[in-house]
């Protein structure tokens, strides 16, 4: 073997070593950084969590998920929405970016682009701007699913606003949010990302001495209807999705909540 040969085989053996190296160190980052979304955060009420038909809950500073890998996005989202986190802060909007801490992978921004759906958030960044971190990690593809336009900056929209209002009124609710994955959908990219024919919100109130719950269903399409026409029973939700809301609590609290569809104690002026 000449010299050149020698060196030519000594560069890429270096070369092999240092992708090698590299390789170890980010699977080695990404290992801890799933370990870390393992832990609850102080923001997060774990009495209010709902149980998960995946096992996989994940933790961010200012809410929980629980990841549907099939459907490539959460099957819920959850937060706790206090008065002291309601903030006109305005913090510069980050580029959208993967969820590091979803074992399995979580669904690429990309699947989104020219898709015609926008990258709808679940946790709202509105509802996160109390500080700069927990706004940007609103942006994670894990807190994000299909909505059409006119849904998301309509329907939606108000129905968020209206949930910042009960925050202030009643000192802070508990909300839990997600698409329906169940039935025929549409999927879009390349990782074929569940587009869900309805979006649920449900929220508990359990800070004015008398716990309260409300739910709403809302078909995924643009509407001028008022939000009441929206609200149905908790079990309803619970047999659309399979996912169990509030298993934290007493039996004979839990049914009898679940079970109305009244919003009566929730204020809509």
């Amino acid at each position: 073997m000449n010299k050149r040969t020698l060196y030519s085989v000594i560069a890429i053996i270096i070369v092999l070593g240092v992708y090698a190296y590299e390789h170890f160190l980010s699977e080695e980052e990404k290992a801890e950084i799933v370990t870390k979304g393992r832990v609850a955060k102080t923001n997060t009420n774990e009495y209010f969590l709902p149980t998960s038909t995946t096992g996989q809950i994940i933790h961010h500073e200012g809410y929980s998920l629980s990841y549907n890998e099939t459907h490539e996005q959460a099957e819920w989202v959850a937060y706790e929405l206090k008065i002291s986190h309601l903030s006109s802060t305005n913090h510069k909007r980050p580029y959208f970016d993967i969820d590091k801490t979803v074992k399995t992978g979580a669904a690429h921004w990309r699947n989104y682009k020219k898709s015609g759906y926008d990258r709808g958030h679940l946790c709202p960044a509105g509802d996160r701007r109390y500080s700069k971190s927990a706004h940007d990690e609103t942006f994670l593809t894990s807190n994000i699913s299909p909505q059409e336009h006119q849904f998301n900056s309509g329907i939606w929209n108000t129905l968020e606003q209206k949930v910042r209002y009960w925050a202030r009124k009643y000192d802070g609710v508990f909300v839990v949010t997600g698409g329906v994955l169940k039935g025929s959908m549409k999927a879009i990219g390349d990782e074929d990302v569940s587009v869900p024919n309805q979006f649920y919100k449900v929220l508990i109130d359990n800070n004015t001495g008398k716990t309260k719950v409300i739910a709403f269903l809302i078909p995924h399409q643009n509407s001028n209807k008022p939000l009441y026409e929206f609200v149905v029973s908790v079990d309803k939700i619970e047999a659309l999705t399979g996912i169990d809301f509030f298993p934290e609590l007493d039996d004979t609290i839990e049914n009898k909540l679940e079970a109305s569809s009244s919003y009566k104690g929730w204020s809509f002026n």
